[in-house]
């Protein structure tokens, strides 16, 4: 009788490792149906509600941040990671994983601990283009790393053996047709003939600093009628940027939303994002050509968002503003000439790079399945080969 394939998932704190872990889960599903996919994660991230709410089980560890904020409970990591990796590897047998994989922060990283104790393989994703702390120790523990964006291979231990793949996503957004989903995007959204769409995305939490700005602009540009905003405020912040919207006129050409359900549609139907700089994100603005203004989250591990906006900046397919310079005014001085220069857009969407990000969560399927000695029912082609660090 065939031994069921097996694979343990270390993902969890935030969306940028949890949703790309769920990516990863579904296209090993897809290529073997019957595949038993576990998570592990702590109690304390996101992973407690995306991942169940996937149709995953999913297993908790105690766990703390590989953060030097943490003062004198730093000393205390060594133990943290022996005793979750310990637990972590009776996860690995009770399961009878095969291989394990790691998608970068905190809570992943005693799955590869737990592997390595378990003599199993094990594969780590970094999904920035900075490393994180946890996944610069994973990386040491084994020799399978693979990358969302090349430019992070010089700052991993052993990076020159990395194999970039992209960024897995999750959903229709690797198949997205901006031009032929526009159209029928912008009648959903009720976007007027002629009008320009201003997209302000400020994540599933939202980001006060955009939404600030976001609603000046909506007061600035309230006796306009060729321009709409759309603002997705995340659901605290969801009431006072209605009643400001309403009390300084902003209303008439914007519209606040606690989230969106259709990112695809959002996407076609604006001209212009202006968002954070997650790895997640500025993955999908490269594979379907957005035009982005990305403001960097400031207080990411290592200013790992600004990196992943040089990605697209470096190539002009984005501008970059720092968060701090961030108001309705600094933010009128870039939207305004762009969205008044259609050639332009389409310039700043022709100049992104799609790499594999589409493919990346069937590519790093196809990795795990090589490691858990299992084979790919289908070709998956197209990984790139490691390339030279960068000098």
């Amino acid at each position: 009788m065939r031994t069921p394939l097996s694979v343990v998932i270390g993902a969890g704190g935030t969306g940028g490792h949890i949703y790309p872990g769920l990516a990863l889960a579904d296209a090993l599903r897809r290529a073997v149906p019957d595949a038993v996919i576990s998570f592990v994660g702590t109690e304390r991230g996101l992973e407690k509600e995306l991942i169940p709410k996937a149709g995953y089980p999913l297993h908790t560890v105690g766990m703390i941040p590989f953060d030097p904020a943490l003062g004198a409970k730093r000393y205390l990591l060594p133990a943290a990671l022996l005793k979750s990796g310990a637990r972590c590897r009776s996860i690995l047998r009770e399961q009878g994983a095969q291989v394990a994989v790691g998608m970068g922060g905190y809570p992943s990283a005693p799955v590869i601990v737990g592997a390595r104790m378990a003599g199993l393989p094990s594969l780590v994703h970094e999904s920035n283009a900075v490393p994180g702390r946890a996944n610069k120790f994973a990386a040491r523990l084994t020799p399978h790393v693979a990358l969302a964006f090349d430019r992070s291979r010089a700052h991993l231990p052993g990076g020159e053996r990395a194999e970039t793949v992209g960024m897995p996503l999750v959903g229709p957004l690797g198949e997205l047709d901006r031009t032929a989903l526009r159209g029928p995007a912008r009648r959903e959204l009720g976007i007027p003939e002629g009008a320009r769409l201003l997209l302000v995305n400020g994540g599933s939490l939202g980001a006060a600093r955009l939404t600030e700005a976001a609603l000046g602009l909506a007061a600035r540009y309230r006796d306009r009628d060729d321009l709409r905003l759309l603002i997705k405020t995340g659901p605290a912040a969801l009431d006072e940027a209605r009643a400001r919207l309403a009390a300084t006129g902003g209303a008439a050409i914007a519209e606040a939303v606690p989230y969106l359900d259709r990112m695809d549609l959002a996407y076609a139907a604006a001209d212009l994002v202006v968002c954070r700089a997650g790895s997640a994100t500025v993955a999908e603005l490269a594979t379907i050509g957005m035009p982005a203004v990305l403001v960097p989250y400031p207080h990411a591990p290592g200013d790992h968002q600004t990196h992943n906006a040089r990605v697209l900046s470096d190539v002009g397919a984005a501008l970059l503003l720092p968060d701090e310079q961030t108001s309705a005014h600094s933010l009128d001085a870039l939207v305004t000439p762009l969205l008044a220069d259609p050639g332009r857009l389409v310039a700043m969407s022709a100049a992104a790079d799609p790499g594999t990000h589409a493919r990346a969560a069937d590519l790093l399927a196809a990795k795990a399945l090589e490691l858990a000695g299992h084979p790919h029912p289908y070709d998956v082609t197209g990984v790139a080969p490691p390339a030279c660090a960068p000098h």
